[in-house]
């Protein structure tokens, strides 16, 4: 620059000064410019031209320059020139300004990170397995390069990452990013300290908030990358199966210097934007919105910091804007929901639990009003054996109020196929872990993504000091929407929870505008109830919520336009909604979910090994009760069944024992059933053989509380197996004394190869295809098949959903019925009478498929079996079997925990046809006045009767998540039991217990006399369960229910020496207002209708 030039210079400066001082003041920030021919000085950015003869300064400055005119130009923000304020040019622009795609080498998003500085070295090892990190710590690393895939599928990446902080950094907030298509933790001096998922939107670590010299600069970090993504690796789709061989990569990773004033700016931004599209153009304060962004961009320079606290005081005065009275409050609470297992195997759910709650603990280290809600004992117990360093973390977050356990169960469970004994022990073992590692119990139940719910889960809850639930599954009808947000929900015996469905419809909620707005307008309690939860963060897959969201309710906690926004907690939320509960409604019955109606069904080995450890844990309880009382020496397993009945309660989370998850999840699930039949089995063998008394002779031990009369097999030393008549003690053990039928069963092969089968009870007639043709009850002389019909009609259907593969059955899959008809065997006489009669037959389903089965009748059952095998290699079908009976009746009756219920066989409305399938657990009866048909079974779930057609639903061929989903071999029993009188008279309860709980052999003394240790009357009372209790020995627990729908006073007997007996809870705490009454027939005690009653019996 020459003299001249630079005199000019300092005159342009001395002028600008001069006329700005001249300038009358507006209170408005001024920006002036001095433009003349190939020279501009700018004060500021902003321009409105002015001549020179607008000012007599200006004249002077012409001749000064030789120019022959020279402009000032003079800006007074928010009085510029008009211009056309049209909402959607003003409205893409402010998106444009903070865009992550578009501008970002001007706009504001460009000016998120500063300076940047590659890391010195890294490095990487690959394991198969999930390894600690005090072993990974160990291994020999060798250099990474950015964009190396490593793999495949499940295996595990460990990078050693070193860094120099540059000393020039000082005073700024740096940051690692580290970006990968997998999920990583970041391990830091031995500890874990943060989660990374780029689809959770954890891309960063912090490494210093406000770099300071006694920092350390030089840094050496891990990383353990998993193999997998946030959902998994599925091949083509979210739900599809894992791809086993994909690979994974780095994508980035480098030190950055974090611009956090510009990220406080963004979500200014941000939220301007997105209340603007909320709120839409019927709303003055959406046009306020937008205007106020769009000043925001004409004060926000992104290559000059120095700009943005004005355009932050703008978006202050927006925000600070507050609301009436009477807005609407939502109760903000910091969520992660991890499936235990589903589109990935259940190690690597524990890696997910470490990584999402040490994001939480650590966003509670900066934000003391952070609250984070989170459920599932046995998550708890994962991280408390991974990461025990967080986990005392965790602890003290508890008992600071930020961290809160919540939902009171061992995990996340199914809402429909849980015995009601599994559903106790799910709160049980839930809500113990709870008090023993915080020292606090559960108020609210927590199932948000569940398949339905049952009718007993409100007074299972109130029996586990629980009283309000939380869940927003039924948001996904299909069909009807249902009509309420808050109510309350009343059981199957008249108990109630209060109950609150999320209005947003999401657990996984981003704090964002969107989130809040439809919280109100979905809200179907509008005038009754006036506050709702929010639960934010990224779920299912875990990762929960980032800074970024609590810095989006903090922005709008409470903004004019938008409801009041308050970080809360379950209890203060319901706390609050009970305070307004005097207008709320009641829902009386199930809370029936229309969708994901195959999970009764799919993954058939999961359901049946389900039932059968039910069964064999209820059995190992009694015998090791029983064997308490009667051998001194005999140890009650308290440790060993606690592990197995955990074991089975991870298996009935609700993604595995529906059968929604991956191949992986089900050979683990497989895996811990084989577990629980192994060591369940050995438990029961020592309980018996200290129940039993030294002998070689036979006996049987009874489990169920009522004498049963029946046929069994028995396998001696020296014979082959043979069948004996036998009768077994209620709860109780005997000799096998063997006995004749009064009437044998007769098995006559008739001319056209049909046989009739008659037992004293019934007569069937079977024909050559194995369907029945008749079913009489002889003592009515009345038939159950309907005329010109067949029972035992094996069907099959397409079965193709709309897309959850696993989880749904369409309604339009009825239309494709098929039956089954081609015979590969006729039927043949096996067992021709006697104490059994049997015949066979077999099917060809497809020619990838047939079904065998043998039809059972034995003396003086009242019930016919259909023992089944199926070799299934089908693709998107669905095997069932048809009933068509002589009964009409509006409604028919399931079985389901500790009661049952009735659902129409009409589709007179949308509600009915909206349960085309339903569930039930070991039987579903159709009956009208004094006559009706039982369908019972040993292992299913899905159900149908429609009209006079009784429908058993058997196999479906999914193949998503898992690609091979029931292919294999299948075994099952079913029962169909026509009856006179209504099925409570008839024992169709107890005849389902019969099928399913097995009359064990036992040994005993050849002198061993009858013993029956419990028994109760009158049979409408059901003693389920007899267990040690869980806090001391000397006491046992029995717990009983009311099973047929009547009020009763019943009477416990038992030949036990007990001193007292106490009414309890189902948590098994004593009431000590409560004692039971023992006379001399026993414990007197009154039911209910359904109600369940639970003692303790002091010995």
């Amino acid at each position: 620059m020459n003299l001249y030039q630079t005199q000019k210079m300092f005159l342009v400066f001395f002028f600008l000064n001069v006329v700005q001082t001249a300038l009358p003041s507006s209170g408005q920030h001024q920006t002036i410019f001095f433009l003349t021919s190939g020279f501009c000085v700018k004060r500021h950015h902003r321009l409105c031209l002015l001549p020179a003869c607008s000012h007599p300064l200006l004249s002077f400055c012409c001749s000064v320059f030789r120019a022959e005119q020279v402009f000032l130009c003079v800006c007074f923000d928010m009085f510029h020139l008009p211009v056309l304020r049209n909402r959607r040019t003003l409205l893409e622009r402010a998106e444009k300004f903070i865009s992550g795609v578009y501008f970002t080498d001007c706009n504001l998003r460009g000016r998120l990170y500063g300076e940047s500085c590659p890391l010195e070295t890294i490095d990487s090892f690959l394991s198969p397995n999930r390894i600690t990190f005090s072993e990974a710590s160990q291994q020999n690393f060798d250099p990474y390069h950015i964009g190396d895939t490593f793999g495949p599928t499940w295996w595990t990446c460990w990078f050693k990452v070193s860094m120099t902080i540059p000393e020039s950094w000082r005073g700024k907030e740096v940051h690692l990013l580290f970006e990968s298509d997998g999920e990583a933790m970041v391990w830091r001096d031995g500890q874990p300290v943060q989660g990374l998922t780029k689809e959770g939107e954890k891309t960063s670590y912090i490494l210093s908030e406000c770099l300071k010299d006694e920092e350390p600069h030089r840094l050496t970090l891990y990383v353990e990358m998993a193999c997998n993504g946030l959902f998994g690796a599925g091949q083509g789709s979210m739900i599809a199966a894992p791809d086993p061989n994909r690979k994974f990569s780095v994508h980035k990773t480098e030190l950055v210097i974090f611009n956090r004033n510009v990220q406080k700016l963004l979500t200014e931004f941000e939220m301007l934007v997105d209340i603007v599209k909320e709120l839409g153009e019927g709303e003055q304060r959406g046009y306020q919105a937008l205007f106020t962004a769009n000043e925001m961009v004409n004060l926000c320079d992104p290559s000059d910091p120095s700009s943005f606290s004005k355009a932050h005081s703008l978006a202050h005065k927006f925000f600070s804007q507050h609301n009436g009275e009477s807005q609407h409050t939502v109760h903000a609470m910091g969520h992660c929901h991890i499936d235990s297992a589903w589109l990935w195997p259940y190690e690597e759910t524990i890696r997910k639990c470490g990584r999402s709650w040490v994001t939480a603990v650590s966003l509670m280290e900066k934000d003391p009003e952070f609250v984070f809600t989170c459920s599932q004992a046995q998550q708890f117990e994962w991280v408390k054996n991974w990461y025990p360093g967080l986990f005392t973390k965790i602890q003290h977050y508890v008992k600071r109020g930020q961290f809160i356990p919540v939902g009171g169960t061992w995990v996340e469970m199914d809402g429909n196929l849980p015995s009601g004994e599994s559903m106790v022990r799910q709160f049980l073992q839930g809500q113990r872990f709870f008090n023993q590692e915080f020292g606090m119990l559960c108020k609210e139940f927590w199932l948000p993504d569940t398949f339905g719910y049952s009718a007993q889960l409100p007074q299972i809850m109130q029996g586990c000091g629980i009283s309000n639930f939380l869940t927003q599954k039924l948001s996904w009808n299909l069909v009807n929407t249902f009509p309420h947000n808050t109510f309350f929900w009343e059981g199957l015996d008249g108990s109630k929870v209060l109950t609150h469905f999320p209005p947003g419809n999401s657990y996984e909620m981003k704090g964002k505008v969107e989130d809040l707005v439809k919280t109100v307008k979905n809200n179907k309690d509008k005038g009754r109830a006036n506050h709702s939860a929010a639960l934010f963060g990224f779920g299912d897959g875990g990762g929960g919520p980032t800074q970024l969201m609590l810095d989006r309710l903090h922005l709008i906690k409470d903004t004019d336009g938008l409801p009041r926004v308050q970080m809360s907690s379950p209890d203060k939320l319901f706390s609050q909604l009970q305070a307004d509960s005097a207008l709320l409604c009641t829902w009386t019955g199930e809370l029936f979910l229309e969708l994901h109606n195959g999970t009764y069904t799919t993954q058939a080995q999961i359901k049946r090994e389900n039932r059968q450890c039910e069964v064999l844990l209820h059995d190992v309880e009694v015998a090791s009760s029983l064997a308490l009382c009667q051998n001194q020496t005999f140890v009650y397993p308290v440790a060993k069944l606690q592990q197995l009945w955990r074991l089975l309660l991870l298996n009935q989370f609700h993604d595995v024992i529906p059968g929604s998850c991956i191949g992986m999840v089900v050979e683990d699930a497989l895996n811990y059933y084989r577990e629980i039949h192994g060591d369940g089995a050995a438990l029961l063998q020592e309980a018996c053989e200290a129940l039993g008394s030294k002998g070689g002779s036979t006996g049987v031990f009874n489990s169920l509380p009522w004498e049963r009369h029946e046929v069994i097999q028995i396998t001696d030393d020296s014979e082959k197996p043979r069948l004996a008549l036998v009768r077994a003690p209620s709860v109780g053990v005997s000799l096998v004394k063997e006995t004749q039928p009064l009437t044998p069963v007769s098995v006559t092969l008739q001319a056209d190869g049909a046989v009739v089968m008659e037992n004293g009870i019934l007569q069937t007639i079977v024909r050559k295809d194995g369907t029945l043709t008749s079913l009489r009850v002889i003592s009515a002389n009345r038939e159950t098949i309907s005329d010109g019909c067949a029972g035992n009609q094996f069907v099959i259907f397409d079965d193709v959903p709309l897309y959850w593969d696993a989880w749904d059955v369409m309604d339009y899959h009825l239309q494709t019925r098929k039956p089954v008809v081609e015979v590969v065997q006729p039927v043949q006489v096996v067992s021709s009478g006697g104490l059994r009669g049997s015949v066979s037959f077999a099917l060809r389903i497809s020619d990838k498929s047939t079904v065998t089965q043998e039809i059972v009748m034995d003396a003086v059952c009242p019930y016919i079996k259909f023992n089944t095998k199926v070799q299934w290699a089908e693709s998107h079908k669905f095997l069932k079997v048809e009933f068509p009976v002589r009964v009409r009746s509006p409604n028919a009756t399931y079985e389901i925990q500790f009661g049952h219920l009735q659902r129409p066989t009409h589709w007179n409305t949308s509600w009915d046809w909206a349960r085309f399938e339903v569930w039930a657990h070991k039987w579903a009866d159709l009956s009208e006045h004094n006559f009706g048909v039982a369908l019972l079974n040993d292992s299913k779930y899905g159900y149908s009767i429609h009209r006079n057609t009784m429908t058993l639903s058997l196999l479906r061929a999914p193949k998503a998540p898992d690609a091979v989903a029931d292919m294999g071999t299948h075994q099952f029993t079913y029962a169909i039991m026509p009856h006179t009188n209504s099925f409570q008279d008839a024992s169709v309860i107890q005849c389902s217990y019969n099928l399913n709980f097995p009359l064990r052999l036992i040994q005993c003394h050849p002198d061993s006399e009858p013993w029956s240790a419990f028994s109760v009357s009158p049979p409408s009372v059901i003693l389920e369960t007899i267990k040690q209790a869980e806090d001391g020995k000397g006491t046992l627990v029995v717990r009983l229910y009311e099973s047929h729908g009547g009020s009763v006073t019943a009477t416990l007997n038992t030949n036990l020496p007990v001193k007292e007996a106490w009414h309890c809870d189902l948590l098994e705490r004593r009431d000590p207002a409560r004692p039971a009454l023992i006379t001399p027939e026993g414990i007197s005690l009154t039911f209910k209708p359904f109600q369940i009653v639970t003692l303790q019996l002091i010995l």
